[in-house]
């Protein structure tokens, strides 16, 4: 077959991505599909996914022109190998009604946050893909043919959520002529309509669902090979995650004695817990840290600051489900608006009072500060709008949590080293965050390839972290549909931390952090053994 030039190529693959995937599109700041929906039926996967091998194909015979080149069609092939392997072998589609539901809500809520499009654009496409829903959600029912329990427990959740969010959507939006009013209204009931009729075949779906949501050891070390380029398999990463944790146990214990040598860690924990934001100030408490690790790095001068807002806000209803603390959203690659968002889930105020003060307690004021540094400034916002100013559409576009996640987290050390730290109580939960990350690699080596139980994993998190349970079971949810995702911090972090040793003893005198961040922000969230490679540190 005729082969054309790598970004020929790489123009191709993205394109096919955004059709096949229009809510994808829209994120990514790409409005061709804004008005409408993906389909993932057998039917209309199957021309996808030959495409996507003939393009596979094509980017294995092209020739790359430089290394630059070949990392970017390394990191493209394997993103085009996990792609397929997700649709065509794991099968979300067939398993998971909330991998549908995502689809559908998302593609609403991309479209109302974005201020790049006009009142009238944005009520034609909002009007467009609510009315695909009910044909969306049909779709849905013939497909999913093997539900699983907790993808299904999950999807009952977000589907509450989600007729607020469509309700939302019914909203008037300035600006907007009044035909196109009424075109969005009557949409919107009708999507609530099948919204609320799928929440039925949702509750029928757990009558025959199975409890294998484990993609087992073959399928977990192709995501390690191929998303994450990780020569470890499940068996060394359960034993790393196993003397991390005994690590950071030992070392909490020693900082808890400087507290009250009395005491464990965890004792301590709870206590320190006590204080913390109320319900009404909490947003405000996190967007004023991020200003300060944001001042922080400037003053520094550890990286560049991107020229990107980020906005600290309340997460929408129907993520509450699967993000159960604080999570943040980038602005799309393409997109003129180049504000983030940052979400902190507040406790509704429907709970009584003790399972709101439960919840609070998990936002401590001595948190605040390392999870506004993580998910903000020096990390995921700094770092993944930097990705999207590459020129590479791979580098702006493809990425693993490994390199995402990991970064986060080794800032979260090197704030510490810098230190951004003001109190042993801050430096405390840093290393109390670390050691959860050190249980989600147990926890997602655990569940997907050693037989550990939904309900293990969520005990695990109560009895050893003191995680609010129902916090617990918003996390192990997701480790369940996410396979070889949890472990990516903590692993990433030991990436990152190993690529900058290599990397001060390359450089000698000449090193400094800076520097080393500089020349790891420009690879975007590729995997850290492609950007090792970019920098000509392979053993």
């Amino acid at each position: 077959m005729a082969v054309g030039p790598f970004r020929e190529i790489e123009r191709a693959y993205f394109d096919l991505r955004w059709h096949l995937d229009p809510v994808a599109a829209t994120q990514a700041g790409v409005r061709t599909y804004d008005d409408r929906y993906g389909r993932f039926s057998p039917v209309a996967l199957a021309p996808h996914l030959a495409a996507l091998k003939s393009i596979g194909v094509a980017l294995e015979e092209t020739p790359a022109a430089d290394l630059e080149d070949e990392i970017d069609r390394t990191a493209l092939l394997n993103d085009l190998r996990v792609l397929l392997r997700r649709f065509e072998r794991e099968r979300p589609q067939a398993k998971n009604p909330a991998f549908w539901l995502s689809h559908l809500l998302g593609g609403l809520h991309f479209l109302l946050g974005r201020g790049d499009r006009s009142p009238a654009d944005k009520a034609r496409a909002l009007a467009g893909r609510l009315e695909d829903v009910p044909a969306l959600l049909d779709d849905a029912r013939a497909t999913l043919i093997e539900p699983v329990r907790v993808f299904v427990e999950t999807a009952l959740r977000v589907n509450e959520g989600g007729l607020a969010l469509v309700r939302e959507v019914a909203t008037p939006l300035a600006g907007v002529e009044p035909s196109a009013a009424q075109r969005l209204a009557a949409a919107a009931q009708a999507a609530a309509a099948a919204l609320a009729s799928f929440a039925h075949d949702i509750e029928r779906w757990l009558e025959s669902a199975s409890d294998q949501f484990a993609v087992g050891e073959d399928d977990f070390n192709f995501h390690l090979h191929y998303e994450h380029a990780l020569r470890d398999t499940a068996p060394e990463l359960w034993r790393y995650g196993l003397h991390l944790k005994e690590e950071l146990e030992a070392d909490l214990a020693r900082r808890a004695a400087r507290f009250d040598g009395g005491k464990r860690w965890q004792d301590v924990t709870d206590e320190l817990r006590a204080d913390h934001p109320p319900a009404g100030g909490l947003v405000a408490s996190y967007a004023e840290e991020m200003r300060r690790a944001r001042d922080f790095v400037a003053a520094r001068s550890l990286a560049a600051i991107p020229d990107a807002p980020l906005d600290v806000v309340p997460t929408p209803a129907f993520m509450r489900p699967i993000i159960p603390f604080a999570a943040y959203d980038s602005p799309g690659p393409y997109s003129s608006d180049r504000t983030g968002w940052f979400y902190v889930t507040l406790p509704d105020p429907q709970l009584p009072a003790a399972a709101q003060e439960r919840i609070l307690r998990d936002h401590c004021r001595h948190e605040l500060g390392v999870t506004a540094l993580h998910e903000g400034y020096p990390g995921h916002h700094l770092h993944l709008v930097h990705a999207q100013a590459q020129r590479s559409d791979t580098r702006k576009n493809v990425w693993t949590p490994l390199t995402v996640e990991g970064w986060a987290l080794y800032c979260e050390d090197m704030m510490g080293e810098e230190g951004f730290y003001r109190s042993e109580e801050e430096a405390f939960f840093q290393r109390v965050h670390l050691l959860w990350r050190a249980t989600r690699v147990l926890l997602d080596v655990g569940l997907h390839t050693r037989g550990m139980t939904f309900g293990q994993a969520v005990d695990q998190f109560v009895t050893e972290l003191h995680v609010d349970r129902a916090n617990a079971e918003a996390e192990v949810r997701r480790y369940c549909a996410e396979p070889a995702q949890p472990l990516c911090y903590a692993v990433g972090r030991r990436e990152i931390l190993e690529l900058r040793k290599d990397f001060r003893a390359a450089r000698g005198s000449r090193f400094t952090l800076r520097a080393f961040h500089d020349s790891l922000l420009r690879y975007g969230g590729l995997p850290v053994a492609l950007i090792r490679w970019g920098l000509g540190l392979n053993a």
